[in-house]
Parts: C-alpha cells; sequence; structure tokens
C-alpha cells in the first residue's frame, strides 16, 4: 500500500529537473541557424518522456514485489535477447546493440540494467550472508558474468562494466566484506591488460587517443577534442540557450546522446555543468538515504543496485566528455536521446519512489 502523505517530495522534483533540463539541452542540440533541423529528435523525446512517466505509474502500482518475483524470468529473457543481438542485430558505428520490435529499436543491454539488478536483489535477499556466503557469492558471479561476457560480445565493453560496480556494491550491502571486494577489485586491475587483446580495433583507437588526443586530431581524437572544445568555450557563465556553435554546427559528434554534457556546458557555462551535476548528487544521494532506512534486504539491494548505477553512468559520460576516461558510449542518464536508456532508468528511479512511498 502506497503512503503519499510524506510531504518529502524531492525526490521526484529532482528527477522531473533533471527530465526538464536534458529536454531543454536536447532541443538547443537540434537547433541551428534559427530554426529546428531535427525535429524528429524532439518529438521522438518527447514521447518517450510521456512513456516513462506511465512507466513510473505503473511501477508505483503494481509494486517493486511484482517486479521481483518476475526477475528470473525476465532475466532469462535479457539474456536471450543479448545472445540474438550477438546473432543477428546489425553493427552500428563498430557495435552491434540494437534490435527491432515492431519497427522500434531496442537496446537489450540497456534492458539489461534493470533486470539485472531486479535479479540479483532476489536472488540475495533469499538468502543470509553468514550462512550461504560462498555458494551465493559464486551464483552471484555467475548471474553478473553472463550479462557482461555477452555484452563485451556485441562489442560494448564501457556498457559491460558498470555492472561490475553495480553487483559488488550489493554484495556489500548483503554483507560481503569489504577486504574481499577490494581483492577481487585489485585481481582485476591486474588482470586488465589482458583485456587489449580482445578489444576491436576501434575501441584500441579510443584508448590510445584518451592517452593522446592530438595523436589522431581528425580521426579518433576529433569527438574528445571537440568535446573539450565546447565546455572550455562556454567559460562561467555559458553561451546562453540556443548559443551554442560547437554543438549547432555540428562540430561536435553526438551531441544529441553521448556528448550532449559538452553542449550543456558551452550554453550554460560551468554554473550550468554544476548544476547537472548537483541535481544529479542529490538524487543518489537521496536514493542511498531511501536504502540506509530500508525496512528490508530486497529494499535496500534495490535502492543501493539503482543508485551505484545512476551515480557510474553520470560519473563516466561526464569524464568522458572533459577527457578523463576514453570514449566509451554510455549515455547521460535523462538526459542524452534515447529510448531504451530513458524508459529504463525511469523505471528504475520508479522503484525508488516505490520503496519512498510505500508504508513501512
Amino acid at each position: 500500500m502506497m503512503n503519499f502523505k510524506d510531504k518529502n517530495l524531492s525526490l521526484p522534483l529532482t528527477y522531473f529537473l533533471i527530465v526538464i533540463v536534458g529536454f531543454l539541452a536536447l532541443y538547443s542540440a537540434s537547433f541551428s541557424k534559427g530554426e529546428i533541423n531535427n525535429a524528429e529528435y524532439i518529438s521522438h523525446q518527447l514521447i518517450w518522456i510521456v512513456l516513462s512517466l506511465i512507466a513510473i505509474l505503473f511501477v508505483l502500482i503494481i509494486g517493486h514485489r511484482r517486479l521481483l518475483d518476475f526477475s528470473y524470468v525476465l532475466y532469462a529473457v535479457g539474456i536471450l535477447l543479448l545472445i540474438y543481438v550477438i546473432l543477428v542485430a546489425q553493427p552500428r558505428l563498430g557495435a552491434g546493440r540494437w534490435v527491432s520490435f515492431v519497427g522500434i529499436n531496442i537496446q537489450p543491454s540497456e534492458l539489461m540494467k534493470l533486470i539485472f539488478i531486479l535479479a540479483l536483489a532476489r536472488f540475495l535477499s533469499s538468502y543470509k550472508y553468514q550462512e550461504n556466503g560462498i555458494k551465493c557469492i559464486i551464483v552471484a558471479l555467475i548471474l553478473t558474468g553472463l550479462p557482461v561476457l555477452l555484452i563485451v560480445m556485441q562489442p560494448d565493453l564501457g556498457t559491460a562494466l558498470v555492472f561490475i560496480p553495480v553487483a559488488l556494491s550489493m554484495l556489500y550491502v548483503w554483507g560481503f566484506r569489504l577486504r574481499y571486494i577490494m581483492l577481487m577489485f585489485i585481481s582485476a586491475i591486474a588482470a586488465s591488460p589482458l583485456l587489449w587483446f580482445l578489444l576491436k580495433d576501434y575501441q584500441k583507437s579510443r584508448l590510445m587517443v584518451f592517452m593522446n588526443p592530438d595523436a589522431d586530431p581528425l580521426g579518433s581524437g576529433y569527438t574528445i577534442i571537440q568535446s573539450k572544445i565546447a565546455i572550455g568555450s562556454g567559460g562561467f557563465f555559458g553561451k546562453g540557450w540556443l548559443g551554442g556553435t560547437q554543438s549547432q554546427l555540428n562540430f561536435l559528434p553526438e551531441h544529441h546522446t553521448d556528448f550532449i554534457f559538452s553542449g550543456i556546458g558551452e550554453e550554460w557555462g560551468f554554473l550550468g555543468a554544476l548544476l547537472i551535476i548537483a541535481l544529479f548528487y542529490f538524487l543518489i544521494m537521496r536514493g542511498l538515504d531511501l536504502a540506509m532506512h530500508a525496512s528490508n534486504m530486497s529494499k535496500k539491494l534495490l535502492a543501493t543496485g539503482v543508485c551505484v548505477l545512476i551515480a557510474m553512468q553520470v560519473i563516466i559520460n561526464i569524464c568522458m566528455c572533459i577527457g578523463l576516461m576514453p570514449v566509451v558510449g554510455l549515455p547521460l542518464p535523462y538526459i542524452s536521446y534515447g529510448g531504451s536508456a530513458m524508459i529504463v532508468f525511469s523505471v528504475l528511479i520508479g522503484i525508488l519512489f516505490n520503496i519512498k512511498f510505500e508504508a513501512q
């Protein structure tokens, strides 16, 4: 049963503010020479925002427990979709990540983020660490490793990597010792050079460009160079909404999707970029507060998984735009153009709303 007597609506208000900011940024990215040149981006995003609100309402009505009940079935469907992507999907920008369903493109790896959190939360909350520690850890690693492996094979290394901190954080909340988590993390870092031999040529180029963007300024390094130019040219106050040049004149590639933060930095300046970061920080901290005060383990695990996933995507996307991380193709939640990510992350925030408003 839902309890809406709680007058603290800061969490949903923060979500709506981020969505509004994202739509304004997308509108500006579609604006060029005094007119809209990419009206389909705006119309599509509006549709996805409406569908996202419907998805949130759906989660509030059925509750997170019903989602947990179907999580294993959804996990199996998600794995089958990932396999289907590898076998059938046509590559775009070097990777095959989308499948078409009744004319709608769906990205199964985005859906798997939601499904994975639900499945792992259900599994871990069914057992106690003190009684079934080792066995549960093995199963949890399998639940994590299977989608990670399939997503890497697409190939989509950036999306695959965000599953790992989400899984480790949920294991920590469940009771897994921090020293063991650190040991696993250090082991992964030590083994990371071996991944070089598994990377595609374009992924190797991205890593080399990350070390020295000027090595290929008109090729692999072009996007990150233009991104840093856009953010730097915004200064402290920015050029003003609809006043960007790097994005509106198409100097900046992917300015509707992965690099939309760069357009925000150009038009809204340091203050605008700081506002975006502050909104996400507040959203994540409110979610973690819910996790700390949740009444049972499933709620703690769900809230933790959702918050860590959002935090990782925000950190990686922003660091990518300012040149502190290689380009990995992760969207900025609720802001970047894209239907799969918008709806999935809205369902995730709907789970937080449900945990917040549900009677204890």
